[in-house]
């Protein structure tokens, strides 16, 4: 088998294997839950990259559209068991902030990264302004699909007291979105980068590539449930607030993939993977994740998730919406305006820094 494995991916599998046997035994020791939740946090990240290699290699007999979805969903992965273990352990803040943050990161972090350094080495780099268009649009709705149920359910709105039914209502409306535009997503293969590159001498058989995914997947839900338990009480240590350890910490945490493969496509050239890549992760959260953990939460017990979050997310999505809006719909980058996304996220990512810390 590790015959066609290449030495990135002989690392990278190393490299989430010795994360997570760490975080085992770092378990078994009982040692201090701040190092337990970084260890198993590294362990996350390595496991995403795992998945990455595993769905690269999908790609070579896919189009960059459909490549784009499945990178994004089977890389949004960590954080689906991330924010049901979490649900479980009743840090229903923390999965909102995290659901709106994995939007934040991907958007403005990785996307702004990936123009940073595409456009250092390429300058202005350009992608298919269609399927910019669209992902603009769905990325404004997801802006709206949270904004309306927060305005709406505040005191002295016409759904005060009713957070729940108006969250489920929109949850639905989003996954009927999602189900419409994935055909519209596959379709974008037939566009920009005209094909996928096989990797050489090291293409993987399709068994060796659904086992490696099944594996990393399994691991990932493992490491997960690790990383939650020892969440609050490292948060609580560390001082952070609830906002700032979903919003940043455990967002990134679960956009490895996209961190990795979304950058390397921009260094690449290939802009219209890049894009497809890094905005169908923040569309597939917005309308297909958040949605999902809406209705799931219904039948979990405790505190239902809903989409009604604080006034300052609401307009750290409505921004991040109309600024990568802004800036993508010419189908051209600059490193300029991946550091004005980068800028912004750092500037949200410092605003909740001195939120209420969580308890002990």
């Amino acid at each position: 088998m590790l015959k066609y494995f290449e030495t990135r991916t002989r690392i990278i599998v190393l490299f989430a294997l010795g994360a997570t046997l760490a975080t085992i035994l770092l378990r078994t020791a009982a040692v201090s839950q701040v190092a337990v939740f970084a260890t198993s946090g590294v362990a996350l990240a390595g496991l995403a990259a795992v998945v990455g290699e595993g769905t690269d290699q999908l790609g070579t007999r896919l189009g960059h559209g459909a490549t784009g979805v499945l990178q994004s969903a089977l890389g949004n992965l960590p954080e689906f068991f991330i924010c049901i273990f979490a649900l479980r352990a009743g840090l229903v803040d923390v999965v909102r902030a995290a659901l709106v943050g994995s939007i934040l990161a991907n958007t403005l972090f990785v996307l702004g990264l990936a123009f940073i350094v595409g456009g250092l080495r390429h300058g202005p780099q350009r992608f298919g302004t269609d399927q910019t268009k669209g992902i603009a649009t769905l990325l404004l709705l997801a802006a709206a699909a949270i904004a309306i149920p927060t305005i709406a359910s505040a005191p002295g709105g016409p759904d005060h007291g009713h957070e729940r039914e108006i969250s489920v209502i929109v949850a639905i409306v989003l996954l009927v979105v999602f189900v419409a535009s994935v055909p519209f997503s596959l379709r974008q293969g037939t566009a920009g980068d005209a094909e996928i590159e096989a990797p050489g001498d090291h293409v993987w058989p399709l068994p060796l590539a659904l086992l490696t995914l099944l594996i990393a997947g399994a691991g990932a839900a493992f490491v997960s449930d690790w990383f939650i338990e020892a969440l609050k009480p490292a948060m609580s240590t560390l001082g952070m607030s609830e906002e700032f350890a979903g919003l940043v910490v455990v967002a990134i945490a679960g956009n490895a993939v996209e961190n990795v493969v979304g950058v390397r496509a921009m260094l690449a050239d290939k802009g219209d993977l890049a894009i497809s890549i890094i905005l169908n992760s923040s569309l597939q959260v917005a309308l297909a994740l958040a949605p999902v953990l809406v209705l799931i939460s219904l039948f979990m017990g405790g505190v239902a998730l809903t989409l009604v979050v604080s006034p300052l997310l609401v307009a750290a999505l409505a921004l991040t919406a109309l600024m990568t809006t802004f800036i993508v719909i010419d189908g051209e980058s600059t490193w300029l305006e991946g550091l004005a996304l980068v800028g912004l996220y750092v500037i949200l990512a410092a605003s909740v820094w001195w939120g209420a810390p969580i308890g002990g």
